[in-house]
């Protein structure tokens, strides 16, 4: 009996409960709250459904709560149901309700945890999108972790999920690039305010071994062929370190082309006739203040060009013709005032703000022996996407960056994520389903098996913990969807690490010596399979390997 099942149970009990004592059921929530004591000499679970709605239900909570645990016990799979305090709940399953748990793992297999929640939704995902100017530094690095993970834990709850990079092909920034590799071809010194670092050498040399004419060539057209060459071979090694990563994209979207394609003055027009854009000094203003926004913004400036937020408008409609129910955007730490005015700029197409979704990613440091590492070895300024896989690996730069809440920045500390010890969470959780993967090869050696388990065997205090443990993933994984908090998934499985590792400390799982095998034998085999899957559904979620051998 997983929580879920136990939360239906209760509600049912509950409404039982109240009619056979002339009380409204009603009051009932739609999902009834079912936690784990942090005590578990408390039992295996406990609810607050009768302090919740006895009030309101015109009795006494404790009482209630009284009614329920006499229909609870003599309910099959409960073993006992006990009132405490001012009408809390504890509840202790039988054995074979607790096992059930361990049979639907088995049976779910790679689906455990899936759900069709967000059947039918269709989602817009972007994350990382940095600019073609650079490698992906850090901040970047992060959302390619986290945006990753949070696609894959969308995807299990059912909704479309389309992952998608915008490719910031327009603007200053760009036109600094291009200066800063002219520079670069030409022996001239970099450009104020533009990039410096060995790529801009590299890709430099790359566009003359090309064109042998290109540092001759017009400053105009230097510039141009400068620009196209160059964005191309970056965004070339920006995809090339995303996949290596272990992040692909269905769609990479250029912003250039809502200028090309006239999507900007398309959605200009459209809100100067709807009366959202108004003029002043000069400039075209949204009113987006009127929707939420901290303020009004320019759109098109007093020169006449279009200011950043022109190219978010129009990039908006386009995801919502492309039939997009929610727009999903993962941004820095500098982009707070984004989530006002995307908002505001949905609201003023007419849309629902909630379409709209805004996720700020704060910084992450690296260090190394208690001091910040600040320098790149090709970037020069910053740290990159290469340089921590060079540093610590793909899977614990992903498990770094992806098990803190997006909302605190981290630091990730290089000796304690190269160590082989219990300090580093992600070696944790992998020795954990290598050493699960390794009992499964010895049960075989030794002819035990998972068939027909009789799982009401497995009654120890350590055998129940690691059940309802398993038993948690499912909601675990519909929680870190509905927050949009995949760091979620990687706590829990930190916890369902120590659940096992304690489990395995005080449970003889396989037969020793000359000991045949016996039905418990194959009861907590069965359970340890179960660990297993559940490890590797979690790691998978996460884009990190579960490794059977370490």
């Amino acid at each position: 009996m997983t929580p879920a099942d136990l939360a239906d149970l209760l509600r049912a009990t509950a409404a039982k409960v109240l009619v056979e004592h002339g009380l409204d059921p009603a009051v009932l929530p739609d999902e009834v709250s079912v936690e784990r004591p942090r005590n578990p000499e408390h039992g295996d679970y406990a609810t607050n459904v009768a302090m919740q709605v006895g009030k309101r239900a015109g009795t006494n909570p404790r009482e209630l709560a009284a009614w329920l645990a006499t229909a609870l016990a003599a309910t099959d799979g409960i073993d006992s149901a006990d009132v405490a305090g001012p009408g809390f709940l504890n509840i202790r399953l039988a054995a074979a309700a607790q096992g059930a748990i361990v049979a639907q793992v088995l049976a779910a297999g790679a689906s455990y945890g899936s759900s069709e929640t967000l059947a039918g939704t269709r989602i817009n995902l972007e994350f990382v999108s940095a600019n073609p100017t650079g490698p992906v530094h850090l901040g970047g690095t992060r959302w390619a972790s986290v945006g990753d993970a949070l696609g894959r834990i969308l995807t299990v709850q059912g909704a479309e999920v389309t992952r998608e990079y915008y490719f910031n092909d327009h603007g200053a920034q760009v036109d600094r690039f291009a200066a800063s590799l002219v520079a670069a071809a030409t022996g001239a010194p970099t450009p104020e305010n533009g990039y410096a670092g060995i790529y801009i050498g590299e890709i430099a040399d790359k566009i003359v071994a090309a064109h042998p004419e290109a540092p001759t060539l017009p400053l105009p057209e230097q510039l141009e062929l400068f620009r196209a060459e160059g964005v191309e071979l970056m965004f070339a090694q920006i995809r090339e370190s995303l996949h290596e990563f272990g992040t692909d994209f269905d769609v990479y979207f250029n912003e250039s082309s809502l200028f090309e394609s006239g999507a900007v003055e398309q959605a200009v027009t459209k809100l100067k006739d709807s009366g959202d854009l108004y003029q002043k000094d000069g400039a075209w203003w949204i009113a987006s203040s009127e929707y939420g926004d901290d303020q009004d913004r320019v759109v098109i400036k007093s020169d006449g060009n279009a200011a950043y937020i022109a190219g978010d408008i129009a990039y908006f409609q386009n995801k919502r013709a492309r039939g997009f129910d929610l727009c999903i955007y993962m941004l820095g730490a500098d982009h707070h005032g984004y989530i006002g005015r995307l908002k505001a700029a949905a609201a003023a197409f007419g849309d629902d703000p909630a379409t709209v979704e805004v996720l700020i990613g704060q910084m992450v440091n690296l260090v190394k022996d208690g001091v910040a590492v600040k320098m790149s070895k090709r970037a020069g300024t910053v740290v990159t996407l290469d340089d921590l896989v060079e540093a610590i690996g793909v899977d614990a730069a992903r498990y770094a960056l992806v098990r803190s809440s997006v909302n605190s920045s981290i630091d990730i500390d290089l000796n304690q994520w190269t160590s082989t010890n219990n300090e580093n969470p992600i070696y944790y959780v992998q020795y954990a389903h290598a050493r699960l993967s390794s009992l499964a090869r010895n049960a075989v050696d030794l002819g035990v098996s998972v068939e027909n388990p009789d799982l009401g065997l497995l009654a120890t205090e350590h055998e129940g913990e690691l059940i309802r443990t398993i038993g948690e993933y499912p909601r675990v994984v519909a929680s870190a969807a509905s927050l949009r908090e995949p760091h979620r998934i990687a706590r829990y499985l930190e916890e369902l690490a120590g659940a096992y590792h304690r489990f395995y400390g005080a449970c003889q799982v396989l037969p020793k010596g000359d000991e045949q095998p016996i039905p418990l034998h194959t009861a907590r085999l069965a359970l340890c399979e179960a660990a297993r899957r559940v490890l590797a559904n979690g790691l998978e979620l996460l884009g990190v390997s579960a490794p059977e051998r370490m």
